[in-house]
């Protein structure tokens, strides 16, 4: 556990809590511990971490209406983002859990780091403040934070790339992995929009979604495509 402490810059006063938010509920048959699990701490750092977010973003996008601010909120605790989170700490390498559910792949499971990480949350709280809790919080979203202030997209960017390029083509885009960088846990994802054989934007995420998405935004923002409707548009004119 000193390990995982370190990890996340933060020493437990009550160890149970920790030992708590890292224990799957698949333990419980084994054990016959029946209310010694990480269930009730996920539903709790879920709602902190709702508020967490939700103030940040109420503070920093001062102008914005409430159906944009949900939307950001949705990119910021979507359970994709919540289990790259948790991967980055190895929580799936801390968890207890009974042989079946282990055995099943369940270290590695989206949904079951996704709900370590808020019960983390929820035992940090426990243990600590709001204050505390908000520190670990918004350290683990900083560049999430960060690509939301330089790009705030509330739309679904591959999902308007392609409805945009298919008014011109009815070939869509191809994203096409470029590289990616780093231990297991930590990669760094680089991906290129292609289409017609052209590069129209390129982007890096931390999972191969998050690359395709920003290689999206840089294609809208770039509009590299217009070369290609414009020539259309010169040889359908001179018929």
């Amino acid at each position: 556990m000193n390990l995982l402490e370190d990890r996340i810059g933060y020493k437990f006063r009550n160890p149970l809590l920790l030992a708590e938010a890292l224990t799957h509920p698949s333990l419980r048959h084994e054990t016959q511990r029946h209310h010694f699990d990480n269930q009730r701490l996920e539903f709790l750092g879920d709602a902190v971490l709702q508020l967490v977010i939700t103030e940040q973003l109420f503070g920093h996008f001062k102008t914005e209406p409430e159906g944009k601010l949900t939307k950001l909120r949705s990119r910021l605790v979507s359970r994709e983002g919540l289990t790259v989170h948790a991967a980055r700490l190895e929580l799936g390498s801390y968890l207890m859990m009974g042989r079946g559910e282990e055995a099943s792949g369940g270290r590695k499971r989206n949904s079951t780091l996704a709900d370590a990480f808020e019960a983390l949350i929820g035992a940090i709280y426990l243990d600590s403040d709001l204050a505390t809790v908000r520190l670990f919080i918004l350290a683990q979203a900083a560049p999430d934070l960060a690509q939301l202030v330089e790009e705030p997209v509330d739309i679904n960017p591959k999902g308007h790339l392609q409805e945009l390029l298919q008014a011109i083509s009815p070939r869509s885009p191809a994203y096409e992995l470029i590289s990616q960088t780093g231990r297991e846990h930590e990669k760094t994802f680089v991906v290129r929009a292609v289409w017609e054989g052209i590069t129209l934007g390129e982007g890096t995420g931390r999972s191969k979604k998050q690359a395709e998405t920003a290689a999206a935004v840089e294609a809208m923002r770039e509009k590299r495509w217009e070369q290609i409707a414009e020539k259309n548009s010169t040889a359908a004119s001179s018929r």
